[in-house]
């Protein structure tokens, strides 16, 4: 293997902590049944993958829920406030050793959210930390909603070696979701688990 020279990483549960069972207990407490059945870390329903993909409005997204739980009486905070149950924030530290990386290696985001979890995140990180946004500790930052991918799929990863000229054989990727690390090592990159059990 050659030397790694970039280091493309995950945000949930790599930076920034979140709790799916959180985001479940919340939807549960709201009276949808069966929550575990279309949402889940390793697997959801089509719904929340085109939230992610930005191919649906946060408008549209609530409605979905409303449809697909069978839910219609729920207001917008209450489904925003269940969803944004699963964000907890950054570890001490994290934001110093995104910084130290960043003065050795080549260093970009690649995350698969959505407009509500974004717009909580960016409120988040000007409270807690003073900072618009993300762009301090990477050469850039990536959100599937934006980019209309998401992460299993090839094309975003490729989208963003090819956009930056990265070589895999020289870039690691680093996330807790074993499915998006299954992607990493076919296009020959080196891969990281970042176990949180």
């Amino acid at each position: 293997m050659q030397k790694v020279k970039n280091i493309i990483l995950d945000y949930g549960n790599v930076i920034f902590m979140i709790d799916f069972m959180r985001a479940q207990e919340a939807f549960t407490a709201l009276g949808i049944k069966n929550v575990d059945q279309f949402f889940a870390h390793k697997g959801h329903a089509p719904l929340f993958d085109a939230f992610e993909k930005g191919e649906i409005t946060a408008e549209a997204f609530r409605q979905g829920i409303r449809d697909t739980a069978d839910v219609p009486h729920l207001s917008d905070e209450q489904i925003d406030a269940a969803w944004n149950a699963l964000l907890i924030g950054v570890p001490e530290g994290n934001h110093e050793l995104l910084l130290e990386l960043k003065g050795k290696y080549r260093l970009f985001l690649l995350s698969n959210n959505n407009e509500i979890h974004y717009q909580w995140i960016l409120d988040y990180l000007k409270r807690e930390y003073q900072l618009e946004d993300n762009t301090s500790f990477f050469e850039k930052d990536y959100y599937s909603h934006l980019m209309k991918m998401r992460k299993p799929n090839a094309d975003i990863f490729e989208y963003v070696l090819n956009a930056h000229d990265l070589k895999p054989e020289e870039t690691v990727f680093i996330d807790d979701s074993p499915q998006h690390l299954d992607t990493a090592a076919k296009i020959r990159s080196s891969h990281i688990f970042a176990d949180q059990a």
